[in-house]
């Protein structure tokens, strides 16, 4: 990466712009989006270890879109097990399935139906085989304890599990086009639902590689702290079937990580593991050191964080991830850029700037993949889910629940985070992978001007500009005339 001038201060992602070069890139689908940090993913996007971001759904389909979703350091090693099991034995080509029997209510219907980014929920008899559908409009000015049996649809399309190949893709859209919907049931061989099939995620597999491990299964990565037996929670997730293990504290460059990566290490010789988080080269190496392949960057630049404005501790992000993935690569190692992105323009030059993959956190709370509930705002009408820090009070009430009470509240008064905050869905891009579409479609877009054909040559073509806040004005669209 170059700079048109050499900068005099620290950047942040709005402080900088991206300059087309000559390129030979024909089209945007041509670009490869995999990174080579050796987590195997094939896109370079990775939903954070938030509590309000990442849980088995978030997880699951950032997989089968190729990225990787990290589950949260919190979460009980029994409940993590079950977790990941479930992930593993989702299908790579086709969704999960929302389901009620033909008894249960609308009222149970609609609590279904912002679960996921589907257009339906399938009515299956006793044995598990599919008798009809119910969509949203299915719902509409219905009596909520009406059963689903008696607002269904038929199942206007199904497609047999063994049929939904890759190859076949292109073709099982003609049939939902030819039908007239936009969604299918799929089944196993014994009849009974399999799955589901949306138009629009068929398209998808067309576009995205599922991130996959050496079995075939979804990938999924989990988080652990640098506090109690960091080995024994680390074995456990591995022998629970985790592919990567991130070692996560908000102090990266601290004596109690480099423990808990050497306990890490000891145990898992051969597994990929990311740490952090750190902003500065010399942190970087420390953690290469202590035994991580991967160093996460970052503090302060996350919408729930309030570390910089309490501590004034942190670094602008677009220069933390700058110089720490210079350190790296010349220790043949890699970065993520954790924290700080707002728009497809900033997953961008995070990833010019060296970053092997960019972490997302709140940006990705507002889905309906996210773990929390569906709710409406009363005075707009939007619908929110809320997101908090993972050093906010409400986070440390949470992750201290098992200390006795007065340690808990003494650790209570110390937050470096926001509790609640509200983080609205777009209207037409509610689901994460919405969000993927609309990120990589900026991405690649971004990779082509440069004449960039994977990320090692985007990092390396990439030609970078300072601008005021004037100029990053200049590039925001505009709802109205002026």
């Amino acid at each position: 990466m170059k700079f048109l001038h050499t900068p005099t201060t620290d950047l942040t992602y709005a402080d900088v712009f991206l300059v087309p070069s000559r390129s030979d890139v024909l089209s945007r689908l041509d670009v490869d989006l995999a990174p080579a940090d050796g987590t195997g993913s094939t896109l370079p996007i990775v939903a954070a270890n938030m509590t309000a971001v990442t849980g088995r759904r978030m997880l699951e389909a950032m997989a089968r879109r190729g990225g990787l979703g990290v589950l949260p350091q919190d979460v009980p090693a029994d409940i993590a097990g079950e977790v990941i099991e479930w992930v593993k034995s989702r299908p790579v080509l086709f969704d999960t399935a929302l389901w009620v029997r033909r008894h249960d209510t609308v009222l149970e219907v609609q609590h279904l139906l912002p679960k996921r980014n589907h257009a339906a929920v399938t009515v299956v008899d006793d044995e598990h085989r599919p008798i009809g559908i119910v969509r949203a409009a299915d719902c509409a000015n219905t009596d909520q304890f009406t059963s689903a049996a008696n607002v269904m649809v038929d199942v206007p399309v199904t497609v047999a599990a063994e049929d939904v190949t890759k190859a076949a893709l292109p073709e099982i859209f003609a049939k939902l086009q030819a039908a007239g919907t936009d969604y299918a049931v799929v089944t196993a061989a014994d009849g009974t639902v399999a799955g589901a099939l949306t138009a629009a995620g068929l398209l998808r597999g067309t576009i995205y590689t599922p991130a996959v491990d050496a079995q075939g299964r979804l990938q999924v990565a989990a988080a652990v702290g640098i506090n109690g037996d960091v080995a024994a929670k680390a074995r456990t997730l591995l022998e629970q079937g985790a592919d990567v293990l991130v070692v996560d504290t908000a102090h990266g460059h601290q004596q109690k990580m480099f423990d808990a990566l050497a306990a890490v290490r000891s145990v898992a010789p051969d597994a990929v593991i990311a740490a952090g988080n750190v902003v500065s080269a010399d942190g970087t190496r420390d953690l290469i050191e202590a035994g991580a392949d991967i160093v996460k960057v970052g503090v302060g630049p996350g919408a729930m964080c309030t570390t910089r404005m309490m501590t004034a501790v942190g670094r602008p992000q677009f220069s933390a991830v700058l110089e720490c993935a210079e350190a790296a690569r010349a220790l043949g190692k890699q970065v993520w850029a954790d924290g700080g992105v707002r728009y497809p323009r900033d997953v961008a030059l995070a990833l010019a700037a060296g970053a092997a993959q960019v972490m997302i956190g709140s940006w990705f709370a507002g889905t309906y993949e996210s773990p929390g509930d569906l709710q409406v705002d009363p005075d707009t009408g939007r619908a929110y889910k809320e997101s908090f820090g993972m050093a906010s009070k409400r986070a440390v009430q949470h992750r201290t629940a098992g200390d006795e009470l007065f340690e808990r509240a003494r650790k209570a008064i110390f937050e470096e985070g926001i509790s609640t905050s509200r983080m609205y869905l777009e209207a037409d891009r509610g689901g994460v992978e919405d969000q993927l579409d609309a990120i990589t479609a900026g991405l690649r877009s971004a990779m082509s001007y440069a004449g960039a054909h994977n990320l090692a040559e985007f990092h390396e073509r990439a030609l970078v500009g300072i601008q005021s806040s004037a100029g990053y004005e200049e590039g925001r669209p505009l709802a109205q005339s002026w």
